[in-house]
């Protein structure tokens, strides 16, 4: 896997984003498989597409391209932030490449996917609407909080300039599919629960550990009045996917 950028794509282009879009595109075309079944190459929509920039020409699944040129951080900016919510909860989201790169070097640093059935609502944060000035007086916004994905969800392809495993990075990403639903409000609790054993230290754990989340969770899902058994059905949902394992009747846990 070639790093580096084709920079003769992007000439007779002035406008830098415009640049960098045709290099950052021109790299996935030339340099991606699918994470999804492994062929060989993925291919770019012809014409622009309102919901995805790449797709296999094998398994038929979509990807959408998010470039930075510096490192990813928390948040990566996106699109209008109702046709992403309308996305999300329509289950239409394509899998997103998270792409970071040097703009000097003009190369590729890390790259990320993050499956679709990843994306919910609580990880998508509404910008401040565009001044009465503006051209698109009104228009909103949104960011997509990275960090708020749980680490299973963020699978790296490349980080710091290495290319990892290409049948790692499968066996990765289709081990996540036992983690799907189309119930949005479901999957919300699911990775909300997940990010909560991910943020416990230790890997052998105790229930209890996981009700010291408590209160985040009721603030993130104030209609719910019956938090710990929540939590409850959660771990069983990660038991029975082989996320976490049960240990004994103490509530004690161990993470796999």
């Amino acid at each position: 896997m070639n790093l580096y950028f084709d920079t003769t794509l992007a000439s007779g282009y002035i406008s830098s984003s415009q640049r960098i879009r045709r290099m950052t595109e021109g790299w996935v075309k030339s340099n991606m498989f699918c994470p999804r079944c492994g062929n060989q190459k993925i291919e770019q929509f012809t014409n622009n597409k309102p919901v995805a920039d790449f797709y296999c020409p094998n398994c038929n699944n979509q990807y959408e391209l998010k470039s930075k040129g510096s490192r990813l951080g928390d948040r990566v900016n996106d699109g209008a932030y109702n046709t992403m919510i309308e996305r999300i909860t329509s289950n239409t989201n394509p899998d997103f490449f998270f792409l970071c790169y040097d703009p000097k070097k003009h190369k590729v640093i890390s790259l990320v996917i993050v499956p679709k059935h990843f994306f919910v609502p609580g990880i998508i944060e509404k910008r401040k609407p565009l001044a009465e000035t503006a051209r698109r007086a009104g228009w909103t916004g949104c960011n997509i909080l990275l960090n708020d994905i749980p680490e299973q969800g963020r699978i790296f392809i490349i980080q710091n300039g290495v290319v990892e495993n290409r049948e790692i990075i499968i066996d990765q990403l289709n081990r996540t599919r036992s983690l799907e639903t189309r119930d949005v409000e479901a999957r919300g609790w699911l990775f909300d629960v997940l990010n909560c054993v991910n943020a416990i230290g230790d890997d052998v754990f105790t229930i209890d550990k996981v009700y010291e989340f408590e209160p985040m969770l009721s603030a993130k899902h104030p209609e719910n009045n019956n938090i710990k058994a929540k939590i409850r059905q959660q771990l069983q949902f990660l038991r029975d996917k082989g996320y976490i394992e049960f240990l004994n009747n103490r509530g004690q846990y161990r993470k796999i």
